[in-house]
């Protein structure tokens, strides 16, 4: 019989004051993240029809789509870059770069709202996705070391709802400020993310686990060994693997459910209601902001009672099958596209949730040391191959000049990483090693 003990999901031990505020400040950030990204989602087509005859370009649904997915992959190109903040919060600490990195990504995306070209918006995201991509990683680090051990799991599944709720956010301003004003104005809501930095500043400290490790170190301490420790022979295989889980988690959200508002909306133009569209779409993200959060929230008991493997394999196998479902089925409903694809848009916010399980299952695979490093770049060195596939992405929709069927091939990457699930490091039962 196995002696390991299951660290079940509890919630008896009381948080500290500064705690709740390492907990509130990531998942702050995380919601503002959240926001920011899926405002570009939302406005993405009223905005493509103003750039893109401004810089040239006829602005038909297949241009609109297709630049937009060009526009998607600079974005992740830049997200991929943020893996260069996992080594300055491994030397520097986890609080104040997770505060710099916000008020990073708040300023380029206020600054998308003066965009006068297709190329200037595209600028922007590139720079946005710098300062968004490193946020997850820093604020899963922060809660994971500074929550009690029995608080932990929960927690890291709990922050990762913020990216959701974000999601819920910029929908609200969407249907309220975007559909009246326009989209230039969502981004100058984009940038109100700083707002976050000036109320948590001097209130969060560094976690105590990073400080005594800092200590331990001493000069030993540096970027280029916090990164390099993540491909030590003990660590390479799972980091190999992570990244490509991540991968799978990276096509389904940017394949599928950023494309959702732009599905909507051209489904809205076909059944003769394109006054409502920028409103549908604003529903639509909701749906599927309050999926995810549900699916997150689930993520913690689901990987305590099953395992971390298998809860992100369930994950896994619901986005594969609401993609296919959804893009390659629903979307070419002559009737009642519209309301089946609302249905399946909650499937993909649920399936979304696989997210969530990184929050608090790439922590537990790595030392203080290295933990953020290793965590952004298995986060966001995927962001490189998913700039790939968002071209790939684009030729698709200009050649069969239509959004669904490219967008549920995609699903194929769940089949790969399904296949390497069951080589992932399982950590259920484990403490966060020091």
């Amino acid at each position: 019989m196995s002696d390991r003990v299951i660290v079940a999901p509890q919630v008896a031990e009381r948080l500290t004051a500064g705690q709740k505020r390492s907990f509130w400040a990531a998942w702050s950030g995380w919601a503002m993240d959240g926001m920011d990204s899926f405002i570009y989602a939302l406005v993405l087509a009223p905005a493509m029809r103003e750039l893109l005859p401004k810089s040239g370009i006829a602005a038909t649904p297949a241009n609109v789509a297709s630049y937009g997915a060009i526009l998607f992959a600079l974005f992740m190109v830049g997200w991929g870059l943020a893996l260069l903040w996992g080594p300055v919060a491994d030397k520097f600490g986890r609080a104040r770069t997770l505060m710099l990195t916000i008020l990073w990504f708040s300023l380029f995306t206020l600054l998308a709202a003066t965009s006068q070209s297709v190329w200037s918006l595209a600028f922007y995201r590139f720079m946005a996705g710098i300062g968004i991509g490193g946020e997850w990683a820093i604020g899963a680090a922060l809660v994971s070391e500074a929550l009690p051990e029995k608080r932990r799991v929960v927690g890291g599944g709990l922050m990762h709802t913020g990216y959701y709720f974000g999601f819920f956010i910029a929908a609200l301003a969407n249907y309220f400020i975007g559909s009246s004003y326009g989209w230039r104005v969502m981004f100058v809501v984009g940038g109100m993310p700083a707002l976050v930095v000036a109320y948590f500043y001097n209130r969060v400290h560094e976690p105590e686990r990073w400080q005594n490790n800092r200590q331990e170190l001493g000069k030993q301490a540096s970027m280029n060994r916090s990164f390099l420790q993540c491909f030590a022979p003990s660590y390479r295989r799972r980091t190999i693997l992570n990244s490509v889980y991540i991968l799978a988690s990276i096509s389904g959200l940017w394949a599928g459910s950023a494309y959702v508002p732009t599905a909507v909306t051209e489904l809205a133009r076909n059944a003769g209601r394109a006054s409502e569209a920028a409103q549908l779409a604003s529903w639509a993200a909701a749906i599927l902001a309050i999926g995810t959060i549900l699916g997150a929230i689930l993520s913690p008991y689901l990987a305590e009672w099953l395992g971390r493997k298998t809860a992100l394999g369930i994950f896994f196998a619901l986005m594969l099958a609401s993609i296919v479902f959804a893009f390659g089925y629903v979307y070419y409903l002559p009737v009642n596209a519209l309301a089946w694809f609302m249905v399946c848009t909650f499937l993909l916010g649920v399936g979304g949730a696989s997210f969530a399980v990184y929050s608090f299952w790439l922590p537990e695979q790595y030392t203080t040391e290295c933990r953020v490093s290793a965590f952004a770049f298995t986060t966001n060195v995927g962001r490189f191959a998913g700039a790939g596939i968002s071209l790939a992405l684009a030729a698709a929709i200009q050649h069969y000049r239509t959004l669904g069927k490219p967008v549920a091939m995609t699903a194929i990457f769940f089949v790969f990483a399904l296949l390497l699930l069951p080589f992932g490091e399982e950590t259920r039962g484990k403490g966060l090693p020091h």
